[in-house]
């Protein structure tokens, strides 16, 4: 607790520090102009990105539809458009995941998982994703947090030359009695401040075809049936809204977000049961702000703030298993100030704190209803010399749960406070910088080590949890090379870009936390650190654009992942041919890949989408009886672009799944098969 104090007085001092600051700046500096000061380094390990056209071209309904053309991503999709979706990097698992909306994390302190499925495109600009972390060291301690970071960044509004306002409408319906109207409204208020506000709802009955299919070891079909999935229905509301501006040498922005849902959980297909009646609603809002200024010629400020509260009600009518109706809030009071010092024209330093704290109130029996307060301090350098860029890191966390015992809780003990120091460290090298034609050339390398605390639910659910949990570590090592060109395409024919990259990487997950059975029976659990995952795999990408005759052109992207992850959590358990020791973790694929290709020629565009996921195993133990066959999909687009006066309008045709192959991402969680869209967008 000492430690903690010193902690949240040195971040007030930041505080005070910058504010002082501030006001030193503001009396000494007159200049009226705005400059908006660019971070001067690039990355040093890029991400990958969707932006603009390309985010536009894919067949993409949701944040999580659009990340699965990532390489080294797995995506769990449970079905349908309000079935949960959520995202693993390098198979680390999804709590190991930051996902950061316009520049702050999105938090779940009760179970870690960010259901990425309530996320639309529509608002959203580009999405990028890093293995590691973010390669800028000006950012917020909590950004060093993650051993993989998903960043997705809304719409800043921009105005042409006379413009005061923009409005985008979209509509889009489709299979599965899906409406989808949204509106973005941006105004401009004056020379350097903006407004925007967009809202969505979303209607579908979540009705799709699927088949059931078992074949037994000696190959005869033990059933074949094709049925509709039920109670996969959805009805949700979107609302969010801010203002963004600039002020000298810096800019600023503030959000709410509303979101509003009630769905169905259609539930496995198990033991002949098609369908289920549990219902799910979810209230989640968070108001948060971002205020970034250059203080002096070589200092820097950045402070975020954020307060967020998240609903949830879970009911479960079936009283032939357990009638459940819980219902569980969350509250979060983020704050971060980040500092950055230039100390040499090509080297800088910085120093981040950070404050967090969570609750949680739940409607469950003996609940401890904990509260968690977090404290993070992040001190990094950047440098670059010649060809070489390099970036070191050590970010400090100190985390404190508190509960409020009664009842049979009141004797229960608590989880002990955790200090834990964490390096990283990144570098990039352009061997050939001299020669011209292999400049573009680029060699790269990273370390990491970063741990993810246990969840609310790991710890204090009722009769589940366990206080004893340790926090699950990863260390990442990667190697990898970026060949990219641009060239002046002058002709038909002509290569417009071209960029490969491939990376090598190594990933140890240790004191993994997993559920396993509490006595003799299987209807009671517990959770345990005993979990040891090794990691090996390739990345690789390529990106190409080419200027084709008769004015058409083409863009292909092209990303292929293999992995190892094996489990060595129990030696002893290496029995063949059902022991785990060793086995390919579940659900993930040796093999997996995407395509993207886009064809464009004045007002015409037509995109087709590929992605495959090879077989695997949903279960350590890699027999027969646990083995999944590989799926892939293809997907169409067809675009139209009309001009109508001041009204740019858009109408577009979606064929998803267009061989209509059945398939489960999650075992007796089926995929919907061949379905349609049709959306009309207008901006004027």
């Amino acid at each position: 607790m000492f430690l903690f104090r010193i902690f949240c007085g040195g971040l007030l001092l930041l505080c005070c520090a910058a504010a002082f600051a501030q006001g030193a700046a503001d009396s000494s500096l007159r200049i009226e102009e705005v400059v908006v000061v660019a971070n001067r380094y690039r990355e040093v390990i890029p991400s990958q990105r969707l932006a603009g056209e390309k985010l536009e071209a894919l067949s993409s309904f949701s944040v999580a539809d659009a990340i699965r053309y990532f390489s080294g991503v797995q995506i769990k999709d449970y079905g349908g458009v309000g079935g949960l979706k959520t995202v693993d990097i390098r198979s680390m698992g999804t709590n190991h995941m930051g996902v950061f909306y316009d520049g702050i994390q999105l938090g779940n302190a009760q179970n870690g998982q960010i259901d990425l499925g309530k996320f639309s495109l529509d608002n959203i600009e580009e999405i990028s994703l890093y293995n590691g972390q973010k390669s800028e060291i000006f950012q917020p301690a909590k950004d060093f947090g993650s051993a993989g970071t998903i960043y997705l960044r809304t719409r800043r509004p921009r105005f042409a030359k006379g413009e005061t306002a923009r409005v985008k409408a979209l509509l889009r319906v489709g299979s599965f009695d899906l409406v989808n109207p949204s509106v973005l409204w941006e105004q401009k208020l004056g020379d350097k401040l903006s407004a925007s506000l967009n809202a969505e709802y979303i209607s579908s009955s979540g009705k799709y075809k699927f088949r059931y299919r078992k074949v037994l070891r000696d190959g005869s079909v033990a059933w074949d049936t094709t049925a509709v999935r039920q109670n996969g229905d959805i009805r949700s509301v979107r609302v969010e809204g801010g203002f963004s501006g600039y002020v000298p040498q810096g800019k600023w922005s503030a959000k709410a977000y509303f979101y509003d849902s009630e769905r169905g959980i259609p539930g496995a297909i198990v033991s002949n049961v098609w369908k289920r009646w549990q219902r799910q609603w979810d209230r989640n809002f968070f108001a948060q702000g971002s205020f970034q200024k250059q203080l002096a010629r070589r200092y820097e400020v950045l402070v975020n703030l954020k307060y967020a509260s998240d609903r949830m009600r879970y009911l479960n009518p079936d009283t032939t298993l357990m009638y459940i109706d819980n219902t569980f809030r969350q509250q979060e009071v983020y704050a971060s100030v980040a500092n950055k010092f230039a100390i040499l024209p090509r080297w800088d330093v910085s120093l981040s704190a950070d404050y967090q704290w969570n609750s949680l109130d739940a409607s469950l029996q003996n609940f401890v209803f904990p509260q968690r307060n977090t404290a993070l301090a992040a001190l990094a350098t950047a440098f670059e010399l010649g060809g070489l860029k390099a970036q070191a890191s050590l970010l400090g966390t100190f985390v404190a749960d508190r509960t409020t015992r009664t009842g049979a809780a009141a004797s229960s003990p608590k989880f002990a406070d955790k200090l834990e120091y964490t390096p990283a460290a990144f570098a990039s090298y352009q061997p050939f910088a001299e020669v011209k034609s292999l400049a573009p050339l680029t060699l790269r390398a990273f370390y990491k080590r970063i741990f993810r605390m246990p969840t609310f639910n790991d710890l204090y659910y009722t009769d589940i949890g366990n206080v004893f949990l340790r926090p699950e570590y990863t260390t990442q090592y990667n190697v990898g090379a970026q060949y990219e060109a641009r060239y002046a395409a002058t002709g038909a024919g002509a290569l417009e870009y071209f960029q490969l990259r491939a990376d090598a990487y190594y990933n140890e997950v240790t004191d993994k936390i997993v559920a396993i059975p509490k006595g003799n029976g299987q209807y009671r659990w517990m959770m345990m650190n005993i979990g040891y995952v090794e990691i090996r795999g390739v990345d690789v990408s390529g990106q190409t654009s080419w200027r084709l005759p008769r004015s058409f052109a083409l863009s292909v992207n092209l990303n292929y992942t293999f992995q190892k992850a094996q489990d060595f959590s129990n030696p002893a358990d290496n029995r063949p041919p059902a022991g785990t020791y060793g086995g390919q973790i579940a659900y993930i694929p040796w093999h997996n890949g995407s395509v993207v290709a886009n064809v464009r020629r004045k007002s015409w565009s037509v995109s087709y989408s590929f992605i495959y996921v090879g077989e695997r195993y949903h279960n350590s133990s890699n027999i027969l009886a646990n083995h999944e066959q590989p799926w892939y999909t293809h997907d169409l687009t067809i675009g139209k672009e009309v001009a109508l006066r001041k009204v740019k309008a858009k109408i577009s045709a979606e064929v998803n799944n267009l061989l209509n192959q059945y398939y489960d991402v999650v075992l007796n969680y089926p995929m919907p098969g061949r379905n349609y869209k049709v959306i009309l967008n207008f901006e004027f």
